[in-house]
């Protein structure tokens, strides 16, 4: 709203309206008053919900073992997270720039989603929203992101291709912006991927098929990722600190996607329009950090599904929109391995029911409650095949060590985009 007022203003020539053109400018700020909101508003929202006695019940003391002290700390804290990214993109963002407005419909998209399984949870079964449901509202929001992005006459890029001038290999952009299924693939040289390529075959159909195979990979990237962000968030500070990491990422991501130097330089292809993006994430990220100033260990609110959907997928969505979706297994890798272990532990635990037996690969799952599992909590008639660790190590030390291994990986994913 602020970038239309003051592009009005500067052809008054009012002095300093111009920076407002620059997204540096825009995205800093879009950083800071995010970070504000969340920890000012985030002190009244806490007093509003404790008031209300609208808390979290102790928890199952044979998962957390310090259940205990999280009895009556405020929950649905994603409601903070929510309006500390939505108010800087309103006031800073480009608000008819497609992509911007498909980050605003995701975030309130699946903050609904979650709002409605933490309101169930609350008062009228502990189950909360039905997982069909869940899976469906993701569906719904892939399906629209992927045919969005197939439709719409401002979702464009401008591929990368190398040339030989003068005896020298260098990257430029096609001139013209082009509807397209390509995506990056990383630690290949010509690390362009087209889905068309799967259904060559198809003769005048592969242009369909091929949007029809990239909207399919949409959905899953989408419920994928906000699952696993969904299974991450188990402990303080654990999906904030983890999902803020992956946000600079993305945010670099994006940045080199929406410079047309950088993109040539790193040969990727340019996405014009992208820049917002980098308004978006700062707005994320700001959020998150100062989310964790009452979620950090110990902590005093919990961001409940409301906000853990919904970061999942802001970082699914903003991967898919610069093409980078393939990143994803690398960049939110512990998202990516919570999933696994919970399906993991599903199918060893059918397969010993079927045998008889009490048999599980870890001691608990998600993965990061196997590391806070006391001695004696499990049962002796149960095998577990991959018994680590052996201790039960601190919530606090899990949830850094975690945020460790976020950090290397997300530099490892920048580092791609040179790895050829």
């Amino acid at each position: 709203m602020l970038y239309y007022i003051f592009r009005e203003l500067e052809q008054f020539g009012i002095q300093g309206a111009h920076l407002w053109s620059y997204i540096s400018f825009r995205a800093l700020l879009a950083l800071i008053l995010s970070l504000v909101i969340s920890v000012w508003f985030g002190e009244y929202f806490i007093k509003w919900m404790r008031a209300h006695n609208v808390t979290e019940a102790q928890r199952d003391r044979s998962i957390d073992p310090y259940g205990q002290q999280k009895k009556g700390v405020p929950t649905m804290g994603g409601i903070i997270i929510l309006i500390a990214i939505i108010i800087p993109c309103l006031l800073f963002g480009r608000l008819r720039n497609i992509y911007m407005i498909l980050m605003l419909v995701t975030t309130v998209w699946l903050g609904l989603i979650g709002f409605a399984d933490d309101y169930i949870k609350m008062k009228i079964t502990k189950d909360g929203l039905k997982p069909i449901l869940k899976l469906a509202g993701q569906g719904i929001l892939g399906l629209f992101i992927g045919l969005t992005l197939w439709l719409s006459p401002d979702a464009v890029i401008r591929e990368n291709i190398s040339v030989q001038k003068s005896d020298t290999e260098v990257v430029i952009h096609k001139s013209e912006p082009v509807k397209s299924t390509i995506t990056t693939i990383p630690f290949v040289k010509d690390n362009n991927f087209d889905y068309k390529s799967i259904v060559g075959f198809c003769g005048k159909y592969k242009y369909a098929l091929g949007w029809g195979i990239f909207v399919l990979m949409t959905v899953i990237v989408v419920t994928a990722v906000s699952n696993g962000s969904n299974l991450n968030d188990g402990m303080d500070g654990m999906c904030a600190g983890n999902a803020a990491i992956i946000g600079v990422a993305l945010g670099i991501l994006a940045y080199v996607s929406s410079h047309i130097e950088y993109a040539a330089y790193f040969d990727i292809m340019y996405i014009p329009g992208s820049q917002e993006l980098v308004i978006f994430i700062c707005a994320f990220v700001g959020a998150l950090i100062g989310f964790l100033w009452y979620n950090a260990y110990p902590a005093q609110i919990f961001m409940g599904d409301t906000g853990s959907l919904a970061i999942g997928g802001i970082i699914a969505v903003t991967a898919i929109i610069i093409h980078k979706e393939l990143l994803i297994p690398l960049m939110c890798f512990i998202f990516f391995i919570e999933s696994l272990s919970v399906m993991l532990q599903i199918q060893v635990a059918k397969w010993g029911n079927k045998r008889g037996r009490k048999i599980r690969l870890f001691k608990r799952a998600p993965i990061h409650d196997a590391f806070r599992v006391l001695p004696g909590q499990i049962g002796s008639d149960v095998k577990i095949l991959l018994n680590w660790p052996r201790g039960c190590w601190l919530e606090s030390k899990i949830t850094t060590r975690f945020w460790i291994v976020t950090i290397l990986l997300a530099a490892l994913t920048i580092i791609t985009l040179k790895i050829r």
